[in-house]
C-alpha cells in the first residue's frame, strides 16, 4: 500500500523511520512518500520537504513565518492528490498536521494519526476536530487513552517508540565515541540544547556558563543535525566545550549527567537513565501567552508521564547561572539523589509499557485499512 507520512520535527524523523522499517515488515508493498529528515530517507521513502524548513516555534515566530507556512500547506496538498495514497499518516506537528487532516477528510481519504497532538496540555478544543477528520489514532503516553475516553473517542495505546528506537541502538552500536572526537578521559557532562536554532542560541549560553564550576568534567553539546556546524562556533569559542554532531545516543550512553531543553529529549535522557536537569527559556511574549493557555504543570515528558517531579524544571526566570550549577551539583554529587532518581527511571519504563510500539502501530494501520478499503 502507498503512505504520505508527515512530521515536522527531528523527533518526528525518528519515529517516522521506525514506523517505516516496521510497515515493511507487515506489508511488503509498502511505498512511502514523506516530510521528514534523513532517518524516514533512509529507511527508503521519498523525501518531498525536510523538517529544518519546517521548524518554526513560538506565537510570535509563527506568526512572522505565515506566508511560508500556508505556502506549504498548499504544496503538501497538491503532492498528497498526485501521489494518491492508500492512507495518510500523520505523526505530531499539530499546527500544520490537522490542517491537511481537515482537508484530507473532505477528499475521503483515510487518515490515520501516530502521536496524537498534546492537545491535553492545551487546545482542548481540539479533540472536536480530530474526532471529526481523523480515523484511526495511535497513542504513546499511558495517559492519553483515558483523556481521549472522557470525549468518547476510542483511541490505541501502543507504547512508546523511544524505548525500542533506543533499544535498537544499544543492540547496533560499535562504540569508539571518546576517541573518534578526541575527547578527553574525564566524566561528560551533555548539553542537549535542542533542534532549532532559536532554542540553541536562548539555551546554550546559559548551559556552557556552568563549566568553569565543573573543572573536573567536559562539556559536550549534542549538535542538532538540522543546525550548521558553523552555527555552534560562536558559542563554544573561548572555551574548552566539545561538540558532536548526529551522535545524542553516544553521547548519552557515555554521560554522567545532562542539561536538556524541554521536549522529546528530556525523555530519551531519562531511557539512558541518565541524571538530567531540564532547561527552557523562551520568547518572552510568546511564554507568557503560553502561560494562559497550558493546562499541565511540567514541561517535560518525564514529569508529564509520572505525574510528579522528577527531574527538575528550570523554566524562565528560573534558568541562570547560579540554579544550573546547583541542581547539576545535586545530579552529580549528591548520592541519595541519585538513587531516588535511578528509581524513578525503572518505573518511567514500566508505566511506558515496553517494547513493540513500532510493530504495533504498524500492524495496527495495515489492519485497519485493510477492514476499511474495499
Amino acid at each position: 500500500m502507498k503512505y504520505y507520512i508527515i512530521a515536522g520535527e527531528a523527533s518526528g524523523d525518528l519515529h517516522g523511520s521506525n514506523l517505516i522499517k516496521a510497515l515493511k515488515q507487515v506489508d511488503v508493498q509498502t511505498d512511502v512518500r514523506c516530510w521528514g529528515g534523513d532517518l524516514m530517507q533512509q529507511q527508503g521513502a521519498t523525501l518531498v520537504r525536510h523538517y529544518r524548513e519546517l521548524a518554526f516555534m513560538g506565537f510570535v515566530e509563527v506568526i512572522a513565518n505565515l506566508r511560508t507556512i500556508f505556502s506549504n500547506i498548499d504544496f503538501c496538498k497538491k503532492d498528497i492528490e498526485q501521489f494518491q495514497p492508500d492512507a495518510l499518516v500523520l505523526i505530531d506537528y499539530p499546527g500544520f498536521n490537522l490542517r491537511i487532516a481537515e482537508w484530507a477528510h473532505q477528499k475521503n481519504m483515510k487518515v490515520i494519526y501516530y502521536i496524537s497532538p498534546q492537545v491535553w496540555a492545551w487546545k482542548e478544543s481540539r479533540v472536536h476536530k480530530i474526532k471529526k477528520v481523523v480515523d484511526k489514532m495511535f497513542v504513546i503516553l499511558p495517559f492519553e487513552k483515558e483523556f481521549y475516553k472522557k470525549f468518547d473517542y476510542d483511541v490505541d495505546f501502543v507504547g512508546h517508540p523511544l524505548i525500542d528506537a533506543i533499544e535498537n541502538f544499544k543492540a547496533d552500536v560499535q562504540d569508539d565515541f571518546i576517541k573518534s572526537n578526541n575527547l578527553s578521559d574525564k566524566k561528560i557532562i551533555a548539553l542537549l540544547p535542542g533542534s532549532r536554532k532559536q532554542e540553541v542560541s536562548t539555551m546554550l549560553p546559559l548551559m556552557i556558563s556552568a563549566a568553569k564550576s565543573f573543572t573536573d568534567f567536559q562539556f559536550v553539546i549534542g549538535g542538532a543535525p538540522s543546525i550548521a556546524p558553523d552555527f555552534y562556533k560562536e558559542f563554544i569559542s573561548g572555551t574548552d566545550t566539545k561538540i558532536v554532531y548526529n551522535q545524542s545516543y553516544l553521547l548519552l550512553k557515555h554521560a554522567s549527567a545532562a542539561l536538556v531543553t524541554s521536549g522529546t529529549a528530556t525523555l530519551e535522557t531519562a531511557l539512558f537513565s541518565v541524571p538530567e536537569v531540564v532547561c527552557y527559556k523562551g520568547n518572552t511574549i510568546s511564554y507568557h501567552i503560553a502561560r494562559q493557555l497550558i493546562k499541565v504543570k511540567y514541561i517535560s515528558l518525564v514529569n508529564l508521564i509520572m505525574n510528579r517531579e522528577v527531574v527538575k524544571e528550570l523554566i524562565q526566570s528560573e534558568l541562570n547561572e547560579t540554579n544550573i550549577k546547583n541542581e547539576l551539583s545535586k545530579i552529580i554529587n549528591d548520592k541519595e539523589h541519585i538513587s531516588k532518581l535511578q528509581k524513578d527511571y525503572t518505573e518511567l519504563k514500566q508505566v511506558l509499557g515496553g517494547t513493540g510500539a513500532s510493530l504495533k502501530t504498524a500492524k495496527g494501520i495495515v489492519e485497519y485499512l485493510k477492514e476499511t478499503i474495499s
